[in-house]
């Protein structure tokens, strides 16, 4: 499992654009901040159920259905992590 709260923002985003290239083949090069998991990167909502599982097998952390739902680029994904690794330190 990974310690989100001893990662900085930059660690953290390199993690998950590693995660998304891995889990469904993507090139790392075209992955940036700004990349729409739906629409630039073809992650369909089975998909995005799988990226949540891993997540949480991952964090050990789950993130909540309504943080899930507003989730739509790479950078969502960090703020998300991010918000969990505050809500554990805290």
């Amino acid at each position: 499992m990974i310690v989100m709260s001893e990662m900085s923002r930059d660690e953290l985003y390199g993690w998950v654009v590693d995660l998304l290239a891995e889990m469904f083949e993507l090139d790392k090069a075209t992955l940036t901040p700004a990349s729409n998991l739906y629409s630039d990167l073809d992650i369909d909502s089975i998909d995005a159920v799988d990226l949540a599982v891993k997540l949480k097998q991952l964090t050990g952390k789950r993130l909540q259905p309504e943080v899930f739902k507003t989730i739509r680029t790479i950078d969502d994904v960090v703020q998300a992590l991010l918000g969990l690794a505050a809500e554990q330190a805290a």
